[in-house]
């Protein structure tokens, strides 16, 4: 299993660097460091209660010309500078 590096936030997730490390031991390290319900969070994982839904958002940013993450869309036009905040800040700003 990876080394996770925990969030450092509300809303964080695990960093990139721990990307690769997708096997089901790893995903449960995850769901136990941000504090899901564990054992929902196995029950749904083995039933894939959300595969459809996982399909239809892949569809869903495969049109939208989504390619990679992180992804971002400014006003609807896909955003394809530097990904740093004072960039993406100018950027933002340019929009209004």
């Amino acid at each position: 299993m990876s080394m996770l590096t925990p969030p450092v936030g509300p809303g964080d997730h695990v960093r990139g660097e721990d990307q690769g490390a997708l096997e089901p031991g790893d995903l449960l390290a995850y769901a136990e460091l941000v504090g899901l319900d564990v054992p929902r969070f196995v029950r749904e994982l083995a039933s894939r209660a959300h595969l459809e839904k996982v399909k239809a958002d892949l569809r869903s940013g495969v049109r939208s010309g989504v390619n990679g993450t992180p992804t971002f869309f400014i006003d609807g036009a896909r955003f394809d500078g530097s990904f740093d905040p004072d960039t993406l800040t100018a950027a933002l700003h340019a929009r209004t």
